[in-house]
């Protein structure tokens, strides 16, 4: 479900009831364990980290017009997608979470290659989250988007 809000106030204003206290804290979780640099911002109708243009002007390349994404965080009609494009591109990153994964949580990982779901609030593991978000840092994003097919050349 795509957002029309304006600001991450007005999308977390807007939320089911069910899942304003976990996106909540997904975002200060991220909030204080992404390493400085990356921007924040609605993009595709939902919340996003980004690097921002000052870092890599020509923009993201299916839309140089919006900013290279990086974590997105969305409600959706029955889970909250939690989008990392590391998981995506980079291989030791993935088989990183893939391994920590069963350490944090009991439930099956419900997994498409850059989007995690979750069904339930309580199967939040947030500190796999934190610990996701300190392992890359925007120049180390901007390196592995630039170095193979995710920067489509």
């Amino acid at each position: 479900m795509q957002s029309e809000a304006k600001n991450f106030e007005e999308y977390l204003a807007e939320l089911p009831d069910d899942q304003k206290e976990p996106i909540q804290k997904m975002v200060e979780v991220i909030r204080k364990n992404l390493p400085e640099g990356f921007g924040e911002e609605l993009g595709y109708g939902m919340l996003a980290w980004v690097i921002p243009f000052s870092l890599h002007p020509a923009g993201y390349h299916a839309n140089p017009k919006v900013p290279v994404p990086f974590i997105n965080l969305a409600s959706q009609k029955n889970h909250i997608g939690f989008y990392h494009m590391g998981l995506y591109g980079s291989s030791p990153l993935l088989d990183w979470f893939l391994a920590e994964w069963p350490k944090h949580s009991k439930r099956k990982l419900d997994m498409g290659k850059a989007c995690v779901r979750f069904k339930k609030a309580g199967d939040i593991p947030f500190e796999l989250i934190g610990e996701l978000c300190t392992k890359i840092t925007p120049i180390q994003w901007l390196d592995i988007y630039n170095s193979h097919e995710l920067n489509g050349k």
